[in-house]
Formats: C-alpha cells, sequence, structure tokens
C-alpha cells in the first residue's frame, strides 16, 4: 500500500506525478472517450462495432475455429462480465449505465449519527484495513483533482450529455487497483483472455460499493465509481499506486500494468498519499515492446508529447497517448477486448517471485538496457496458447531459466 504522507501543493504533486500540463489544457468531456463515441459518432460506430458489443450478453451463432475464440472460450468470458453486467443495466431504464458512464447509486442511507475516526492519518489507515479486507489489491487516497472530472457525463441510451454529477463536496478519493489474472492474460490475444478483464471490473464493483457503504454506515458521504466520472489514470497515479506507461496505462509495482482502477468519492477526512517513482518512465523510454507488440500499431514509438490523434486524446498535457481509433478497430475485429500491451510489458510479472521483483528494481536502474534484453531472451511477454491454459499447463518460463544454464 502506499505510504501517507502530509499534503504538499498541487504544483509539487504534479512534478511528483510527472505531469506536463500545458496553458491550453481542456477538461475531457466523456462524450470523447473512445467506447462513448462507438454510440454516436458514425466514423466509429458500425455493424461490426454493436457486435463487439452483443458478443458480451448474447450467444455467437457460429464460433471460430482459432484456439481461445470456441463458444467454452466465448462463455467463460462473458460468465466473468456478469456480475458487473448485472449493476450496468440495472438502471438502464432511468438512462443509467452504471459503473461506465455513470456512477454508482445503489446504496443505503447515510447513518444520521458520525463515527468519529481519529486524526486523517488514522481513519486513512483504517480505510485501507477495511478495503483489504473487502478484496482490495491496491488502495491509495487522493485529493478531488476537477481537471481530470469529465466536463460532462455521456448517456449511450439517449446519446446525449449530461451534468457531471461529482463535485469537490467529496474532497477525499479513494483509488483501487485491481489485479487481473496473470496466466489468462498471457493468452491474448483470445476471448478467453477478456475473462481476465471481466473479472476485474465484476471484482472491482463488490469492492468499491462494499467500501462507499462502510463509509456511509460511519455517517460520512461517499460515491463508489469504475469508469464514469473521472479519468481514473491520473488520480491513481496520484494516489501513489504506480506511474504512467508509454501504453498509456497505470504500471505498478506490485502487478505491472495487469489492473483495473475504481475510485470512491468521500466527505470523509482522510490523509493523502503522494505518488511514487519506481524507474517506469524511464524504462519505457528506452522499451518499445508494447509499441511493436501492438498489431493495430496504435502506441507510440517516440517521446512523450502533446500530439492528439483524434478527439478521444487529451488536450494540452505532454505524455504518450495511444490511437483509441486504431486500437478499438481490433477490439472490433476480433470480438473481444485486447491487451496485447498488457502482456508483452516487461513489468508484466507474477510479482510473488523473489527474482521478479529484484528484476523491477533493477530496471529502475541504469541496469534497464540489459533487464530488458533478459526479458526477451526468457521469453516474457510470449503468448501462452488457450488450449494449454485450459489443459493447466502454464508452460513455466522458469523452465527457460534453466534451459539458459544447461550443458548439452
Amino acid at each position: 500500500m502506499p505510504v501517507t504522507r502530509s499534503p504538499i501543493t498541487l504544483e509539487e504533486t504534479d512534478a511528483a506525478a510527472g505531469f506536463h500540463i500545458q496553458d491550453d489544457f481542456e477538461r475531457f468531456p466523456q462524450k470523447d472517450d473512445l467506447f462513448r463515441r462507438s454510440w454516436w459518432d458514425e466514423s466509429i460506430r458500425s455493424e461490426k462495432a454493436q457486435l463487439f458489443y452483443a458478443t458480451y450478453r448474447e450467444p455467437l451463432k457460429s464460433f471460430r475455429k482459432a484456439d481461445g475464440f470456441t463458444q467454452k472460450d466465448f462463455a467463460l468470458r462473458n460468465a466473468a462480465w456478469h456480475v458487473s453486467d448485472i449493476f450496468t443495466e440495472l438502471k438502464e431504464g432511468e438512462d443509467r449505465r452504471e459503473g461506465f458512464t455513470d456512477e454508482f447509486s445503489l446504496y443505503r442511507d447515510v447513518a444520521a449519527v458520525r463515527q468519529e475516526m481519529g486524526t486523517p492519518e488514522e481513519a486513512a489507515a483504517e480505510i485501507k484495513r477495511v478495503g483489504a479486507g473487502f478484496g482490495a489489491d491496491l488502495l491509495g487516497i487522493t485529493g478531488y483533482d476537477e481537471r481530470w472530472m469529465y466536463s460532462a457525463k455521456f448517456s449511450d441510451m439517449s446519446r446525449s450529455e449530461k451534468p457531471q454529477a461529482i463535485s469537490d463536496a467529496l474532497p477525499h478519493v479513494i483509488v483501487i487497483a485491481q489485479a487481473m489474472d496473470y496466466d489468462l492474460i498471457r493468452t491474448v490475444p483470445s476471448a478467453l483472455s477478456g475473462a481476465a478483464t471481466g473479472l476485474g471490473y465484476s471484482h472491482d464493483a463488490l469492492v468499491v460499493l462494499s467500501i462507499a457503504q462502510y463509509i456511509r454506515n460511519l455517517g460520512y458521504n461517499a460515491v463508489a465509481s469504475m469508469n464514469d466520472s473521472a479519468l481514473a489514470v491520473p488520480l491513481a497515479v496520484k494516489a501513489g499506486l504506480g506511474e504512467y506507461g508509454r501504453l498509456g496505462l497505470l504500471i505498478t509495482q506490485q502487478f505491472g500494468p495487469r489492473v483495473r482502477l475504481g475510485k470512491i468519492f468521500t466527505d470523509m477526512p482522510l490523509a493523502h498519499d503522494q505518488p511514487i517513482r519506481f524507474g517506469v518512465e524511464e524504462f519505457c523510454a528506452v522499451c518499445r515492446r508494447c509499441t511493436t507488440g501492438c498489431p493495430a500499431k496504435a502506441i507510440p514509438d517516440g517521446p512523450p508529447s502533446a500530439l492528439r490523434h483524434n478527439r478521444s486524446n487529451l488536450k494540452g498535457v505532454v505524455k504518450w497517448s495511444v490511437d483509441g481509433e486504431k486500437c478499438f478497430s481490433y477490439w472490433v475485429a476480433q470480438n473481444s477486448d485486447c491487451s496485447i500491451c498488457i502482456r508483452v510489458c516487461p513489468y508484466n510479472k507474477d510479482y510473488s517471485k523473489w527474482w521478479h521483483r529484484l528484476g523491477q528494481r533493477l530496471a529502475g536502474t541504469r541496469l534497464r538496457g540489459l533487464m530488458l534484453a533478459l526479458d526477451i531472451r526468457l521469453g516474457y511477454g510470449e503468448r501462452l496458447k488457450p488450449q494449454a491454459w485450459w489443459k493447466g499447463d502454464k508452460e513455466s518460463i522458469w523452465r527457460r531459466v534453466q534451459g539458459l544454464f544447461r550443458r548439452d
């Protein structure tokens, strides 16, 4: 878990987080999110795109013979999404898709009696203990930052904008990261790998709702959120959960980029965590594995810049920006989400192993080039055949390590 520290200024936090915000910065409207655009923008919206969404809920009439795209693979993927889908679809009749375009609203009332929580540091420590008990893999706390809140929300059903519902009356943000299954991600590209994504969201919904209700039971207001309401990655970086990577995702010390993010906005006084740095920016500057591994060529090759590929990129921020239109086109083509960039990322490791933790530490030093070469030499990031996953054969990388030292 991040270490809670004394508050610092916004400028100091931006510097610690590696944010480079220019004078022409503009807040991002949810309408321009690539997935929202696929509902209203005719340049994105297509029959194939609608079939892509339908495959998550309706059985296909036929299945591909390709390994990883069988009926069994789609069945597992869709089952993994089921809990998240229940919450998303529950209030569609009220023009709400909770967790994706709207914050969650299913709570019991805030308790009339407010529990004294001690100092903000003590309250933050308790929230972290409770969060871990509910199953949060990572939890950090930061402040409400209007810059990363959507300037307006968007409805997929009515295809119209709606006002932002969360304000600075809830000045503290609890950011949750849920790890995705390492071996399922190794089967990308496949419908099977989508089970890792679905499980991440389903677990995330359980965790953020449970923590929010716990806070409300103590007499404080709390609103749970997943992909809705705000840009999650900047808040996660500010909350000390990790760094921003070339592939456009949060990279954590514990799971690399293999996480899904959720948020809880609250008025419970909580001490804030501060950004951490462990060498990701420097490593990504020399590593191009996500760039070369991306079949859609959507990930930048050069240094961070303010380049906007299209309206789905932020304006006025210097960073590595992914071309979401190219990325989504590949998702649609294979009727499942793609995480190849996550699979091939050298930070995508099982960090329960001490040698992976050591490797990450060395990657944050001047030995980063050596660690990158070793990562490639050992075959990390190579695809695990979905059939091998079903058979329980994880094709241990450790056998490759042993092979390096075996004498013929």
